[in-house]
C-alpha cells in the first residue's frame, strides 16, 4: 500500500522477519520507488537515468540469514567503471583488446557506451508504465507529388545505403542472407541492384552504398561483379564487431580454443560509429551528401521513394521512421512510442520489453505502429549528435543472454550487447516518424517470411520492387512453420522440393506442423492447417484448401 513506501528501514522495523521470498519479492517491489543499495550493486536506474533505488542496505537491514551469508559477487571489482583503479583497468583492457582488432575509436567509445549501462545495472528495459502510444502521425498517403524540377537536386544531395552485414545463420546460411534465391533465379542483390539501376534511368542519379560485416564483403562484392557500378569507389562501411562479456566477471569473455568465437555482431545501431569511424560521414559530408535513406537488404519494399524524399527536406526534420500498421504478423517485433516524462518518441524492442508487459507490446491497437527499419537521417544532423556526445550516438543497450560458444551450451555464460539504430530517433532533437503502406515492407527473418514471399502474395513490380498482391488487400499472410522442421532453409527446401511454391494470394493464414511436402499445383486460400503426426516425411497432393484442418496422413 501507498504508505508502504516512504523508509525502506521503517518498513523493515514493522516487519522483521522477511524470511519468505515471495513476501521479500513483494516487499523490494513495494520500496523500488525509494529503497535499496548495496556497496557491490550500483543504484537501479530506468533506461531513461531516472533512479528507482539502492537494494543493499535494504536486504541487509532484513532478518534473511541466507541473505547475510552469501558471498559478494565475483564481479564486484568491475562493477563501476568509474572510480577506481580496478575499473579503469577493465575499460582499459576492453579498448585495448578492440583497437588491437584494428577498430576505430568511434566503435570503442561506442561500446564502452553500452558496457556501462551493463555494469551500472540497467538492464536496458522499457516499462508499459513510463511510456504511451504514437499518436496522430502524417500518412505517405497524403504527401504532395515532389516538383520534378526539384528532385533532381534532392538527389544529388542523397546516398541510399542498404544494411547486408546478416549470414542468416539463424536459417541455418553461412553465407550472406542477400544471396538467397528470392524470385526465380534473382537473389536479393539481384533485386538490390536492379532497382538502383532502375531508378538511376527513370528518375536521376544517387549514390549507393552498402553496410557489410567482415563476413559478407566478399561474398557481396563477388554477386555484384555483374553490376560493376555499384561496386566503385566508396561502395561499402564495414560494421564493426564487439567482445562479448563474461556474465561472471564482466570482463572480456575468453575461449582459447575459438577466439573468434569471442566477438559477436553489435546490431545494426553500429551504423553510427561505423560511418564516423571509417571517415565515410566525413566525405560523404564534403561531397555534398546531405540526406540517407537507410534499409535492409532483406526487405526488397524499401526502395528510394521521391515524395518521401522531398517530404522530408521540406519538413526539415533531423530524422525520420517510417513505420506501418501492426498486424497479428507484427505484434512479437519492436514498435514506436512516447516516452511520457519529456514527450520524446522512442523505439522498444522485443528485448526491452518485460514479462509482465509482454500483453500490452503485443496490442496491436494500442501500439499501432512498428519500425520498418526504413530510415531517413540527415547526415549534418548526425554530426552534430556526435560533437554534442564526445563522438557517441546515445543509444539503449539491448542485453542478450547466450553461451560463449553458440554451439555449447554448457560453455560459459555471456552478455551480448547490441544496440538498435531505429533507437536513435530519441537522440535525434526535431525527429518525427511517418506512417508508410505495407508495400515499403517486405522483410525476411525467417524461412517462413521466406515462403511468403517466394508465393504469389508478392508480385514484382516494373522497377523490381516486391509489393503485396492485389489479392491480399494490404495485409500479407500470416505463415507459421514448425520451428522444428523448417527453422533452416534446408527444411524449406524440402518442402517445396515438388518444385512449386503454393498460392498464398487468397490465403490468410497457413500454418504447417510436421514433416510435409508440397505438390507442384497447390492452392490455399483462407486459413489452413496441416499436420503430420508421423515422423516420415508426407506429400500433400495437388489442389485447391480452403479453411481446412488437413492431417497428412489421411488426405
Amino acid at each position: 500500500k501507498p504508505h508502504l513506501c516512504g523508509s525502506s528501514q521503517g518498513f523493515v522495523e514493522r516487519m522483521p522477519h522477511l524470511n519468505n521470498p515471495a513476501v521479500l519479492a513483494l516487499c523490494v517491489a513495494l520500496c523500488a520507488c525509494t529503497a535499496l543499495a548495496t556497496t557491490t550493486c550500483p543504484p537501479l536506474r530506468h533506461r531513461s537515468g531516472q533512479a528507482i533505488g539502492k537494494i543493499g542496505s535494504f536486504l541487509r537491514s532484513a532478518n534473511i540469514p541466507s541473505m547475510k551469508k552469501t558471498a559478494a559477487p565475483a564481479a564486484e571489482e568491475c562493477m563501476r567503471l568509474k572510480g577506481g583503479a580496478a575499473d579503469a583497468a577493465v575499460v582499459e583492457e576492453i579498448s585495448s583488446l578492440m583497437k588491437g582488432e584494428g577498430l576505430s575509436e568511434s566503435a570503442v567509445k561506442a561500446f564502452l557506451q553500452a558496457y556501462e549501462a551493463l555494469v551500472s545495472g540497467q538492464d536496458g528495459m522499457i516499462l508499459e508504465s513510463t511510456i504511451e502510444p504514437a499518436t496522430g502521425l502524417p500518412s505517405q498517403a497524403d504527401l504532395k507529388a515532389a516538383d520534378s524540377g526539384k528532385i533532381k537536386g534532392l538527389l544529388e544531395q542523397t546516398v541510399v545505403l542498404k544494411l547486408n552485414g546478416g549470414l542468416g545463420t539463424g536459417m541455418g546460411l553461412e553465407q550472406a542472407k542477400s544471396l538467397l534465391k528470392v524470385k526465380g533465379t534473382d537473389t536479393f542483390l539481384d533485386f538490390i541492384a536492379k532497382q538502383v539501376m532502375s531508378f538511376r534511368k527513370t528518375s536521376g542519379n544517387v549514390k549507393s552504398m552498402f553496410m557489410n560485416s567482415f563476413s559478407t564483403s566478399a561474398d557481396t562484392k563477388d554477386a555484384l561483379k555483374d553490376y560493376a557500378e555499384l561496386i566503385s569507389g566508396d561502395w561499402e562501411v564495414v560494421q564493426n564487431k564487439v567482445p562479448k562479456i563474461d556474465q561472471s566477471t564482466l570482463k572480456p569473455a575468453k575461449l582459447p580454443s575459438a577466439p573468434v568465437k569471442e566477438w559477436c555482431p553489435p546490431g545494426h545501431g553500429d551504423l553510427y560509429p561505423s560511418l564516423a569511424g571509417s571517415g565515410v560521414l566525413k566525405k560523404l559530408l564534403d561531397a555534398g551528401i546531405k540526406y540517407m535513406f537507410v534499409s535492409n537488404s532483406d526487405n526488397l519494399g524499401a526502395t528510394l521513394d521521391v515524395n518521401l524524399l522531398n517530404y522530408f527536406a521540406e519538413s526539415d526534420k533531423s530524422f525520420i521512421m517510417e513505420v506501418a500498421e501492426r498486424t497479428e504478423a507484427d505484434k512479437k517485433g519492436g514498435h514506436l512510442a512516447v516516452r511520457t516524462s519529456d514527450k520524446h518518441m522512442l523505439l522498444r524492442e522485443s528485448a526491452q520489453c518485460a514479462d509482465s508487459d509482454e500483453k500490452a507490446f503485443q496490442d496491436t491497437k494500442k501500439h499501432a505502429y512498428f519500425n520498418t527499419n526504413n530510415l531517413w537521417i540527415r547526415l549534418d544532423k548526425l554530426q552534430e549528435v556526435l560533437d554534442k556526445n564526445d563522438g557517441v550516438v546515445p543509444l539503449p543497450m539491448i542485453k542478450n543472454d547466450k553461451t560463449v560458444d553458440p554451439s555449447d551450451g554448457d560453455s560459459a555464460k555471456v552478455y551480448q550487447l547490441e544496440t538498435a539504430m531505429g533507437a536513435a530517433i530519441e537522440s535525434f532533437e526535431n525527429a518525427g516518424a511517418i506512417v508508410v503502406g505495407r508495400e515499403r515492407f517486405a522483410p525476411v527473418k525467417t524461412c517462413a517470411d521466406l515462403l511468403r514471399v517466394r508465393s504469389d502474395a508478392y508480385v514484382v513490380t516494373e522497377d523490381f520492387r516486391l509489393v503485396l498482391a492485389p489479392e491480399c488487400k494490404g495485409i500479407p499472410p500470416t505463415v507459421d512453420l514448425d520451428s522444428k522442421v523448417y527453422k533452416k532453409v534446408s527444411g524449406l527446401d524440402k518442402l517445396l522440393e515438388g518444385g512449386e511454391v503454393p498460392s498464398l494470394k487468397d490465403c490468410s493464414k497457413l500454418s504447417i506442423k510436421g514433416k510435409v511436402v508440397l505438390s507442384p499445383g497447390t492452392i490455399f486460400k483462407g486459413k489452413v492447417a496441416l499436420t503430420n503426426p508421423s515422423d516420415d516425411w508426407v506429400t500433400l497432393k495437388a489442389g485447391t484448401y480452403e479453411n481446412a484442418e488437413i492431417d497428412v496422413t489421411k488426405a
